[in-house]
């Protein structure tokens, strides 16, 4: 490590270390001004990103920073965390966590296998007793990160479940669930019972073009009605953490915003059944620029919705045996 990336880290270990000392209740405002740090990416010039610690409601909070929103809990019994990010915004979130004072984290839970939900949990793994995701995750970690050659960089969920994993937390229940493949082969959904709080990864990329990684279990027809089962299950009045967001609409939301979502994959596939019915060819369908009809989505080529179009031309036309 050279002396300007010495000081950069020190620096922003030093900013949240005053987020951990800062008190924290759940109505409060958030624990410290964001602060923007610079970050060489894998293809070579520095982004900037901006952790930012906020709670929401009783115990329960989010960390943005760089990779899938983290969902937290924090009180006098328990210390949960759900999601990982990167590992240098791993390092910051597990420094700065409100409350935490070097306490040992009860559980780090993985909504899906995708790496920037799942980077930083070397980063955790030291700091807590146990990494839980679905049973299909770590073989989906596994060959996603044989295929990007990341195979030495891993660390895996120690603890799966099959459909459900539920458990007392002080004065907080936690319960996971999986309902099928969606987004990928292993994506559930984080309840945090007490607070009305409910975690879903990657079911949600609030107004902005979702990844829909087929080699990883995508399924968009699944995802439809995963997206149902959500609204009918969970109260009206839980606040949502979304995995992504249009930062104009953020990364919380409720219904309306996954009604939203779910109205664009079906609007997507609906398409593209068009599209093949009329004959066209693959490329000519996956050409669109923009999906006409949800505005707030449309984004600068280039974009995901190509990819949208590609995977679900794909699925609808993949053979059945």
């Amino acid at each position: 490590m050279n002396r300007r990336e010495f000081i950069v880290r020190s620096s922003l270990l030093a900013s949240a270390g005053l987020l951990a000392r800062s008190s924290f209740a759940a109505d409060s405002a958030a624990a410290a001004a964001p602060t923007t740090v610079p970050v060489k990416t894998p293809a070579g010039p520095v982004a900037k990103w901006t952790p930012e610690f906020k709670p929401l409601r009783r115990s329960v909070g989010l960390f943005t920073g760089r990779g899938g929103t983290i969902g937290w809990l924090s009180d006098a019994d328990a210390l949960v965390v759900v999601d990982t990010q990167y590992p240098e915004a791993a390092a910051v979130c597990l420094a700065g966590l409100p409350g935490r004072n070097s306490r040992t984290i009860d559980v780090v839970m993985n909504t899906h296998h995708h790496a920037d939900h799942t980077g930083g949990n070397g980063v955790f793994k030291p700091a807590a007793r146990t990494i839980v995701a679905q049973a299909n995750v770590p073989d989906l970690m596994r060959a996603a990160a044989e295929k990007a050659g990341t195979l030495t960089k891993q660390t895996y969920p120690d603890t799966t479940f099959t459909d459900g994993w539920r458990r007392d937390f002080g004065s907080e229940i936690v319960a996971a669930k999986y309902r099928g493949p969606a987004h990928t082969g292993g994506d559930v959904v984080i309840h945090f019972e007490q607070a009305n709080v409910v975690h879903v990864g990657d079911l949600m990329f609030n107004r902005i073009y979702p990844v829909t990684d087929r080699p990883g279990g995508c399924n968009i027809r699944g995802w439809i009605d995963r997206l149902e089962v959500v609204v009918k299950t969970y109260p009206a009045d839980a606040i949502y953490i979304f995995g992504h967001g249009n930062p104009k609409f953020g990364v919380t939301g409720g219904h309306a915003d996954i009604r939203l979502q779910r109205d664009f994959l079906s609007a997507l596939l609906a398409h593209v059944e068009k599209g093949i019915v009329e004959g066209k060819s693959k490329a000519e369908i996956v050409a669109l620029e923009n999906f006409p009809g949800f505005d707030d989505l449309h984004a600068p080529l280039p974009n995901r919705l190509q990819g949208n179009l590609s995977v679900a031309f794909d699925e609808l036309t993949e053979k059945r045996t």
